[in-house]
């Protein structure tokens, strides 16, 4: 896969943008205008830092009306990711969501979203009054993970649903599955509407042979990605690539101005510079990447109770179409324990901190950044678990040793060689049925509410999101009713331990906000 001209040849300066940072932070210029700290070292904060981090001054451009530097930086970003504009976002994919959605849909419009996306496409769709259709993404089989959409499930909601004025899907999924985005933006260009897509964890996409391309490269009108997530970006970057005529790029634009920063971190715009040069120029990193994963795969395939996926039977054109490298589930179904207690496990006793977990699976992250030893630290110590699960005689000692995993009683748990049976959907994830009606968004949210102990609130409408976070994907959304398996899944989310954010305890009671009775 060609790479593209060097770095200095794509965007036609010398210098990168931390170059130039570190360079002025040399320079004898006296700063008589913000940030207070006057580029000084203060209290704690180093003074490496501060020398970097200045506001928009001669010579740095300003990110809302770039004409110098930011301009090339945005011009080489969109040649990296082969879009026909890209624009540095500095509050996250939160805020390039919210534009997206803004300029693509109009006031009051109906959008065809995904029901695994992120809490931030429901704000947007409450900021803009729009009426929400569901696709529902189902699961993995053998993991219990949510699934991505399909191209099919697209073209039947459309036949479906009149009215439908755009599409957002999520690809990769917070697990890993990719989208048919190729397919899926033929299908929406064929109703003449856009799609967007959350690729917020797809920011690596397209740079290595071994990886899935972008979702820019595949069609899609807007694509938000987040630099930090998978690319060795500072926390908070993100892209957003435009491409086509089916958004208006100067609403793009000012939704941009309404939802971004006026006075954006010049250290944060930097890091996005570096990470994509990297990505593009450092092409040997997703090389070693591919050699570390597959090699740690063929080792996990030694497991006997925990389930790992992506299986390293996986072929390379599964890798290229539907499964991202670098997400690594492991499953918990069929073991007698729990996702978090693994997850406690491996942060208590090998000094190993996953990215989520959940009732049944765990979630690690890799990418260019990881190193040797930290893929075989992680091996080691699922093996030296998965022995100790499949062991009767060390499966007694292992809740005392460790403090942490709380097996079930050994006779209910399979032995090493038994075929161990597992369901073919997780009992307790955070996937949402797809299928649910509630009321609209944009009008219930601002109803009077009242606080409602879980157990009275069957059947009643909720009046705040309910979630765990990570992912960030609503469980509930204001509107809908808690039936008795939403109780049931959050009632397994807190004996987990886990953290349901719209859930609050009084008087020792967990509950959440209703809606008052009389609306």
């Amino acid at each position: 896969m060609a790479v593209g001209p060097s770095y200095e040849e794509g965007r036609g300066i010398l210098e990168t943008l931390f170059e130039q940072l570190r360079g002025y932070g040399r320079s004898e210029i006296y700063p008589y205008h913000m940030p207070g700290h006057k580029r000084r070292g203060l209290g704690d904060m180093p003074g490496s830092l501060a020398k970097l981090d200045i506001t928009e001054v001669e010579g740095f451009d300003n990110l809302h009306q770039p004409e110098g530097i930011l301009e090339e930086m945005q011009k080489y970003a969109a040649a990296a990711y082969g879009a026909e504009e890209s624009y540095y976002l500095v509050g996250g994919s939160t805020c390039g969501i919210l534009s997206a959605v803004s300029a693509a849909i109009p006031r009051e419009g109906r959008l065809l979203i995904a029901r695994n996306c992120h809490k931030s496409v429901f704000h947007a769709a409450y900021l803009r009054g729009l009426q929400l259709s569901y696709l529902d993404p189902g699961q993995v089989p053998e993991v219990g993970i949510p699934e991505a959409v399909t191209a099919r499930q697209v073209q039947e909601a459309l036949e479906r649903e009149q009215g439908i004025q755009g599409i957002l899907i999520v690809s990769p999924t917070y697990e890993g599955r990719i989208a048919e985005v190729e397919e899926i933006a033929r299908i929406a260009h064929g109703h003449g509407i856009p799609l967007i897509v959350d690729e917020a964890h797809g920011a690596h996409l397209g740079f290595h042979p071994g990886f899935a391309g972008g979702s820019s490269r595949a069609g899609a009108d807007l694509v938000v990605t987040s630099v930090h997530k998978t690319l060795p970006a500072m926390t908070q970057t993100a892209l957003l690539h435009a491409n086509g005529t089916l958004v208006d790029r100067r609403m793009l634009r000012r939704f941009l101005r309404i939802y971004q920063s006026s006075s954006p971190s010049y250290v944060l715009m930097a890091s996005i510079d570096n990470a994509i040069r990297l990505a593009r120029e450092k092409v040997d990193l997703f090389r070693q990447m591919t050699i570390n994963w597959n090699r740690m795969l063929e080792k996990l395939s030694e497991c006997r109770a925990l389930t790992v996926w992506p299986p390293a039977s996986l072929p390379q054109a599964e890798y290229q179409r539907h499964q991202d490298m670098g997400k690594l589930v492991i499953s918990v179904q069929g073991t007698g324990i729990t996702g978090q207690e693994l997850y406690r496990e491996l942060l208590e006793n090998y000094g190993l901190q996953l990215e989520m977990a959940c009732h049944s699976y765990v979630l690690a992250m890799f990418t260019i950044a990881d190193t040797a030893q930290g893929y075989e630290r992680l091996t080691k110590a699922l093996l030296d678990v998965d022995s100790r699960i499949g062991q009767p005689e060390s499966r007694r000692h292992l809740q005392a040793e460790s403090g942490c995993l709380a097996l079930i009683p050994t006779d209910s748990i399979p032995e090493l060689g038994e075929d161990v049976q597992r369901p073919a959907k997780a009992a307790g994830e955070p996937v949402p049925p797809g299928s649910r009606k509630g009321m609209r968004l944009s009008k219930c949210w601002d109803l009077p509410a009242e606080w409602a102990a879980l157990a009275d609130a069957v059947g009643r409408s909720v009046g705040e999101f309910v979630s765990i976070y990570p992912p960030g994907t609503p469980i509930l959304v204001p509107g809908e009713r808690l039936e008795e398996a939403d109780l049931e899944r959050i009632q397994q989310y807190l004996a987990d331990g886990l953290q349901v954010q719209g859930i609050s305890v009084k008087e020792g009671r967990p509950g959440l906000m209703v809606l008052s009775e009389q609306t």
